[in-house]
């Protein structure tokens, strides 16, 4: 039993495996060379703040997800009539009363982001509320343009999640990425860095699952 998961372990050690999951998952929705000229709005999912930590240093504190948040910045400046959703509702669990939208919030005032163009959902605790909510927000015409950021990895579920409530048509737009191009040939010797890869591919693949059990999805796996 110890020789065996010794083996384990240095296998996920040494060899990419989470990220030879991870990399369909991130090629599912291909980046965006360019955007339409006009676009309505744009929507960004929480989870690139960290509440626990904001509420400890008393100031904005950020995770490994803070692409989502960046790039939204870009964009809405870049679409400076766009409007702009954050959807989250994750808390502290020291002081619940913060949660991710606040921090959010201000960090993207503090950004130059006007507080009025602003709408915010803090009540989202999974995807699937992040798409009824989101669509409850916005009411999209058909004629409109709307973009979605969430990391790479998480853009298949958030797109089978957004299909589910109707919303059909909005743009993908993956940032937050944990994978190269040569991925497969990347070996080296990081057990940390392959447990994380590793339970990030599982937490999308089991949700992938999971959701088109739960009717969220129309299929387990959305393409463009």
């Amino acid at each position: 039993l110890v020789a065996f998961a010794t083996l384990v372990f240095a296998g996920i050690a040494m060899m990419p495996i989470g990220n030879w999951l991870i990399e369909p998952l991130e090629n599912r929705f291909p980046s965006l060379a360019q955007l339409p000229e006009h676009v309505n709005g744009i929507v960004v999912l929480g989870g690139a703040t960290s509440p626990a930590t904001s509420a400890s240093r008393n100031q904005p504190s950020l995770n490994g997800n803070a692409e989502r948040l960046t790039t939204f910045v870009t964009l809405a400046r870049r679409f400076p009539t766009a409007r702009l959703i954050y959807t989250g509702g994750g808390r502290s669990l020291n002081k619940p009363e913060l949660t991710e939208a606040i921090v959010a919030t201000e960090l993207l005032t503090d950004l130059g982001i006007n507080k009025s163009r602003l709408m915010i959902d803090d009540t989202s605790q999974n995807t699937m509320d992040n798409a009824t909510r989101a669509f409850a927000l916005a009411t999209p015409l058909p004629s409109e343009v709307w973009v979605l950021i969430t990391s790479a990895r998480h853009m298949p579920r958030a797109i089978g999640a957004f299909r589910g409530v109707g919303w059909h048509d909005i743009i993908p737009y993956p940032v937050d990425y944990l994978t190269s191009i040569n991925a497969r040939a990347a070996i080296g010797f990081n057990l940390r860095v392959g447990l994380n890869r590793l339970r990030a591919a599982q937490h999308e693949w089991i949700g992938l699952i999971a959701y088109r059990i739960m009717g969220a999805s129309a299929v387990i796996f959305p393409r463009p």
